[in-house]
Formats: C-alpha cells, structure tokens, sequence
C-alpha cells in the first residue's frame, strides 16, 4: 500500500474536520425546525436553497453546459430513492438521539458492498461477507430492537442507509457520463420537485418566519459544505484515511445531542459504532463509491 503524504492526511483532516461540523449542523438545524415543518417542507427549502446555491456556481464559471438534461429516467430514479432516504434521515432525528441516528447511517459503505454485486454485477468476496456481518452485529448492539414492536425511529435510520446506498451506487454508474456537478444540479432541482408535490399533502406549506430563517439557510447551506469537504478529503487522501475521520462525528454528535439535549452517552452505542467502522474499513480493502461515506 502507497503511504499518504503527510501534507494529504492534514488536508483530509482540515476538510473533514468542515465535513464533521457541516453535518452536525446539518443534524440540529433539521430537529430545531421539525416541530414546524414535516420533512417534506424541510426538503422543500432545502433543495429550493441548493438549486440556488448550484445554478449560480455553474453560471458564475461558465459552466452551464455540464448541468444539460442526460439520462433522466436515471436521474428521477436515482433522486426519489435519495429523497426517500433524506426524508427519512430527518424523521429519525427527531425521535431517536442523535448519535443512535448517525451510528445507523455508517452503515451505507455496508450496504454498498452487498448490493454492487446485484447493481454493477461486482463479485461478493469473502471479505464483503464478513464487513457485512461485522455491521450487522453493530446495528443490532446500536439498534436493540425489539422486533415484536420496531421503533419507527430505529426503521427509518436503517432505512435510510439502503437508500443512501442505492443512491450511490446510482451515482457511481452517473459519473461514467456526466460531471458530478451536473448531477448535484439534477439532484436538487429534481428534489426540489418532488418536495413541491409532497410537501403539500395535507393541503398547506407553512412559510418560514424570521425564526425560522436561519435555521432553514443553514440546512440548504450545510448539507451542500459537508459533501463539499467530504469529497474534498476524498481527493486529497485516499478512503482508508478519510472514513475513520468521518467517524469522529459520532463522539461529535453524541456530545452535541447530551450537551444540547440531554441524551445519554450511551456506551452501547459507541461499542456498536466500533464494530460497523472494523467492517466498514474491511470493504476499503477494494474500491468504493466516494459517496458510499456520505450521508444526507
């Protein structure tokens, strides 16, 4: 294995270190608007953010060309699977701790591994079959389920991992054709759509107050900066590096959630965490999708 310049890992952890603050941002400002806005009006305003945020970065360098239509069957595929997976992460964070929530998400990359054989007709190894086995025994020590009543709560985050998952693998087979700045414009106009039919299921789409303004900003803003930083760390250093940094934001975030709300430093949760990473840096010994790390 090639060693890592020095100067790569303190770039990788610099971005990570935007990544980790991004998406516990990202994680209080979706729980500080959700006794206001059901997740498809959060969605709402932050896909309408992005499509913003994306239009005026590709017109600003003169690359409007990347964003024209390719593939869009593929791409309204791949965006209501994402969608589902996003509305339910916001779900899970407002009836599970925090750190339950994100502990559930790591196990993306898993996930990844145990579909890409059916999805990009990839060989299931050994070794994928034992990750998957090692995260399997952590979501159960994470989860405890009590599977003669499931906690909303706890489905919804494990659900929310396939999800991820799919869409990532989706990603992967989009990036052979396109620039991946093209598909992050599809993704939030598309979003930005699906959120404008559902948000207005119950017949109304509550507007955002001024209370409610900054908190909405820095959800579009967030979730924008952490994949930002993330596939940043990526290209400065390789995935054997950067996961194990992106999983500094479970400790974060289970800090952030006892400090701002009083949930338990549950242990179990920690020990389940450690056993999703042992399998999560097993799959690193073949390549993977750079979002399979990624979240919502």
């Amino acid at each position: 294995m090639t060693a890592v310049p020095r100067s790569g890992t303190a770039v990788a952890a610099l971005w990570m270190t935007g990544a980790i603050a991004s998406f516990s941002l990202l994680a209080v400002a979706g729980r500080a608007v959700s006794a206001d806005f059901d997740t498809f009006e959060i969605m709402l305003y932050r896909s309408g953010l992005g499509v913003l945020i994306v239009t005026a970065l590709l017109a600003a360098s003169g690359r409007l060309v990347e964003a024209r239509p390719h593939r869009l069957p593929f791409h309204g595929l791949r965006n209501v699977i994402h969608f589902t997976g996003q509305n339910l992460w916001f779900y899970a964070l407002t009836v599970l701790p925090l750190a339950q929530v994100f502990a559930l998400e790591f196990t993306t990359p898993l996930w990844v591994i145990l579909l890409a054989p059916l999805a990009l007709g990839e060989r299931l190894t050994g070794r994928g079959l034992v990750a998957g086995a090692l995260g399997f025994a952590g979501v159960l020590i994470v989860a405890r389920p009590d599977f003669g009543d499931l906690h909303p709560g706890i489905a919804a985050a494990a659900a929310c991992a396939v999800c991820f998952a799919a869409t990532s693998i989706m990603t992967k087979k989009l990036t052979r054709t396109q620039p991946v700045i093209g598909i992050l414009f599809w993704l939030n106009l598309l979003q930005f759509v699906l959120a404008a039919i559902t948000a207005g299921w119950d017949g109304e789409v509550p507007l955002p107050t001024a209370a409610h303004l900054p908190w909405l900003l820095l959800i579009g803003v967030s979730g924008l900066v952490a994949h930002l930083c993330l596939t940043s760390a990526l290209g400065a250093a390789p995935a054997s590096v950067v996961m194990p940094l992106d999983f500094l934001r479970l400790p974060v975030i289970a800090v952030v959630g006892w400090a701002a709300y009083g949930e338990p430093l549950d242990i179990l949760v920690f020990i389940g965490a450690a056993l999703i990473l042992g399998g999560n840096l097993l799959t690193l010994q073949r390549p993977i999708p750079e979002e399979a790390a990624a979240g919502p």
